[in-house]
């Protein structure tokens, strides 16, 4: 297998070469290296969340789905993903099914909604 850039150096050097992508606002880049990295590495969450945020951002969002669920089932409680797939599901047009996680998302958050007198 021939190794590119995308793939060279060690874990930790790919995870800080894609973060400075994703800051740099090249997301599709970005998902590119951490693609393998999140498969080397299946029982960290930083990673995967990351590549899903990259696949949002660059309106991949059949893969961001697939990766958001991919975290939840690592950390059913990790807010930010409940958050991110209710958004991911509502620009797929799929309101009734991001509502629940967006609900789930505010609770963990403690973001409840304020009773109106």
């Amino acid at each position: 297998m021939d190794m590119t850039y995308y793939d060279h150096g060690t874990a930790a050097e790919r995870w800080e070469r894609a973060r400075q992508f994703f800051d740099a606002k090249e997301y599709a880049t970005a998902a590119r290296i951490l693609d393998a990295l999140a498969d080397e590495v299946p029982e960290q969450v930083a990673p995967r969340l990351l590549l899903a945020r990259s696949y949002y951002h660059s309106a991949q969002l059949r893969r961001a789905e697939t990766e958001l669920l991919k975290v939840l089932e690592l950390d059913p409680v990790e807010s930010y993903a409940r958050l991110m797939l209710g958004r991911t599901l509502e620009r797929q047009g799929r309101a009734d099914d991001a509502a629940g996680h967006l609900r789930m998302a505010a609770a963990l958050s403690g973001d409840f909604a304020q009773p109106t007198a």
